[in-house]
């Protein structure tokens, strides 16, 4: 299990001890983002026999987790939160699962509220899915609006995305496809690396019989402009990246259009940072297009319009905000 952490010394305290208990005879292994705040203080003083890695400097989500798993031999990789609180027998079912389905690359449990464990957690919920735009929504939420969890996202199902908060991952695929994509830094890019695992014929899963409690936010909380530019910006990215040869034309262009939208929004509801945001997410993506067009053909010989799992072939924007669709099981996916 690798935590990686950046100026997370409160969640350490808070969270470690209880990752310690339930560790069922895993490693764990902090890895720091070169904390500014006494992190570092923190686990030597604190949690002197649980391994350390210092990184050189603050490489973001994606690549620290690249420098630090690049340092880890093991069959199986946990990338686990700082904000998350772990149950009693969590891991057990999850690595049962990859062991006995030697296509499953990755696996998440279900997710839920910390402040509220009887709600699914926005970063994950009962699994992911992406509706054909690849506008991201989990079992248990739909955009901002989070489901009480009553049992009925138990069931062990293939998905299209696992939530990076709590993830586990075959050590083969990840190194066949090179971890995470650094320019993403933070943000989607869980759901980018498992849609290569699905075009590379991995399968990624989800396993309501394991659960772990996420507080969210700890990083950036939801209003923050530069999370907003994050999730602009690598939605675009993500989409333009893994799209199929003959899907991604009309999809970018629907995305713009929706995009405008949103940012037309922010800009009326007098959420000015928002809406720079927005404007700053979309001349990224431009600015850095030939970056994005290069990496989208590295992926070429991946990239296929078979049919992946997890995907909800209506607009969910539309469900969603026109239809008022508002839980899961109203989008009539099976």
């Amino acid at each position: 299990m690798v935590i990686l952490n950046w100026n997370g010394a409160g969640f350490l305290r808070r969270f470690l001890p209880g990752v310690l208990t339930h560790a069922d005879g895993a490693r764990v292994i902090v890895a720091d983002n070169a904390s500014t705040d006494d992190s570092v203080e923190v686990m030597s003083r604190e949690f002197p026999l649980v391994e350390l890695l210092l990184l050189e400097r603050n490489f973001g989500f994606c690549e620290g987790y690249n420098q630090a798993l690049a340092q880890v031999d093991s069959d199986f990789f946990v990338l686990l939160n700082s904000d998350v609180e772990v149950t009693l027998g969590w891991l057990r079912p999850l690595r049962a699962l990859l062991e006995a389905g030697p296509r499953i690359a990755a696996v998440q449990p279900k997710i839920l509220a910390h402040a509220d464990p009887t709600y699914f957690e926005y970063a994950g919920g009962g699994g992911g899915y992406l509706d054909r735009l690849a506008y991201p929504f989990c079992r248990g939420r739909l955009f901002d609006t989070l489901e009480k969890d009553h049992g009925q996202y138990d069931d062990p199902r293939p998905v299209a995305w696992a939530s990076g908060a709590c993830l586990l991952v075959r050590r083969s695929a990840w190194q066949a496809l090179g971890g995470l994509e650094p320019a993403f830094f933070a943000h989607m890019e869980e759901i980018d690396f498992c849609w290569r695992l699905q075009n590379a014929g991995h399968e990624v899963w989800y396993h309501g019989g394991s659960a772990v409690h996420h507080v969210g936010g700890g990083t950036l909380p939801k209003t923050n402009p530069r999370k907003t530019y994050l999730n602009f910006r690598n939605g675009l990215t993500l989409l333009y990246k893994n799209a199929a040869p003959g899907e991604v034309f009309w999809a970018m262009w629907q995305r713009l259009v929706l995009d405008g939208v949103a940012g037309m929004k922010f800009l009326l509801g007098g959420e000015f940072g928002n809406f720079r945001a927005v404007l700053r997410a979309h001349f990224s993506f431009y600015g850095k297009l030939g970056y994005w067009r290069k990496r989208r053909q590295a992926a070429r010989p991946h990239l296929r319009v078979a049919e992946r799992q997890g995907v909800y072939n209506g607009s969910l924007v539309w469900a969603y905000f026109a239809r008022g669709k508002r839980r899961f099981s109203d989008l009539g996916i099976k």
